[in-house]
C-alpha cells in the first residue's frame, strides 16, 4: 500500500522538488537506458513526478506512460509537458505484456519492504519479454522518514540484486554513486539495471 504522508509531503512540496530537480542536467543514467531502447517504444515512467524523465524519452523518440501517486505532481506534468500523465500507485499497476521498459527512478524507495517483492513482480508481468527495468534506490539499512514525513526504505546492493533475480530479471548493469536530496542529506545511491526473464 501507498504511504499516504509520503503522497502529502509530495502534493505540499512541488515548488521545492521542482526546485531541485530543475537545476540537475539531464540524467546520463537516463541516456543510457534510452540508447538501449527503439525508436517508439513503450515506457512506464513509474513514480514521475514532474516528469522530467518522460519529456526527455519522448523527445528522443519513446512513447511514456507517466504515473504518480501525487496528484499535484501529476498535474505539474500535464501542465508543464502536455504528456499524459495519471495517478496511481505502485499496486495499481496491472498491465500484462506492455512495455518495453519501466523506469523506476527514486520512487519504490518509498514502497514498504513487505511490498517490494510483489511491486518488481508485477512490473516484470508489465514488461515485454527482454524488457528493460531501471531501478534506482538508495542504499542503507531500515527504513526512516525524512524532515518532510516521507517514508524511505534502505537496502543494500545485495539484497536488490536478490530482488531482481527473484522478480525475474536479469541484472545487465550497477552503478554506484551519492547525491544531495530535497531533505538536504548527502546519501549514497544504487542504479540497477534489469532485464525481465
Amino acid at each position: 500500500m501507498a504511504d499516504q504522508k509520503t503522497i502529502d509531503a509530495y502534493n505540499g512540496q512541488v515548488d521545492t522538488y521542482l526546485k531541485m530537480v530543475g537545476e540537475l542536467k539531464v540524467d546520463p543514467i537516463l541516456l543510457r537506458f534510452i540508447d538501449r531502447l527503439r525508436v517508439n517504444d513503450y515506457v512506464l515512467d513509474l513514480g514521475c513526478g514532474p516528469a522530467l524523465a518522460s519529456a526527455v524519452m519522448r523527445d528522443k523518440g519513446l512513447r511514456v506512460d507517466p504515473v504518480d501517486a501525487a496528484e499535484a505532481m501529476v498535474q505539474l506534468a500535464n501542465d508543464k509537458f502536455n504528456i499524459g500523465a495519471r495517478q496511481a500507485q505502485f499496486n495499481d499497476i496491472d498491465a500484462v505484456n506492455t512495455y518495453h521498459g519501466v523506469w523506476a527512478n527514486f520512487s519504490l524507495l518509498h514502497a514498504q519492504t513487505q511490498d517490494l517483492a510483489a511491486i518488481l513482480s508485477a512490473l516484470h508481468i508489465a514488461l515485454k519479454p527482454q524488457g528493460l527495468l531501471h531501478l534506482g534506490m538508495k542504499l542503507g539499512e531500515g527504513s526512516k522518514r525524512d524532515k518532510y514525513g516521507r517514508y524511505y526504505t534502505y537496502y543494500s546492493q545485495a539484497e536488490l540484486e536478490l530482488y531482481l533475480n527473484d522478480a525475474g530479471f536479469d541484472l545487465v548493469h550497477a552503478e554506484l554513486g551519492e547525491a544531495r536530496g530535497m531533505a538536504g542529506d548527502m546519501e549514497p545511491w544504487i542504479a540497477l539495471t534489469g532485464v525481465a526473464k
